[in-house]
């Protein structure tokens, strides 16, 4: 699977072993930086992972910060992208089950590498249920595409 991986500089330790963790598995990654720990400004590296992804460039997408809120909030600016915020391995299941997630951000400063690592495993391996899912999924597709919710 091709991956795309962005980060600002609160994210970039575990940018680095989460690139060399899916490319030990056999994905490809796009990696959209930042490329060192200096201080810079995430949408710059966010945005264009979760490009990545609606372009057709990359199949799913990962984004890391400190906590991993502002980077989620950046990527859901991408049209067509469902960035899921997860710190357990329920929220990274669920996210893929129940909201067909393409993106997950996670925050380095809330959870050890290890469980990132088991995240970043999760959401690849989890598929969309769809189902009764799928009805919502379009709801928010109908409203990104005219800026109106659709009446029951």
């Amino acid at each position: 699977m091709k991956i795309s991986i962005g980060s600002d500089h609160a994210g970039f330790a575990y940018k680095q072993l989460i690139i060399e963790h899916l490319r030990g598995k056999g994905h490809e990654v796009l990696d959209c930086g930042t490329h060192s720990a200096e201080a810079t400004d995430y949408p710059l590296f966010i945005i264009p992972a979760a490009e990545a992804v609606t372009k057709g460039e990359a199949e799913r997408g990962i984004v890391l910060g400190g906590s991993g809120n502002g980077e989620a909030i950046a990527a859901n600016k991408v049209h067509g992208v469902r960035c899921g915020l997860v710190w357990c391995n329920q929220t990274a299941e669920l996210c893929r089950r129940h909201n067909d997630a393409n993106v997950i951000s996670i925050g380095e400063r809330m959870t050890s590498i290890e469980i990132a690592i088991e995240l970043v495993d999760i959401f690849l391996a989890t598929p969309f249920e769809g189902g009764r899912h799928q009805h919502r999924i379009d709801e928010l597709s109908h409203y990104e595409q005219t800026g109106e919710l659709r009446k029951e």
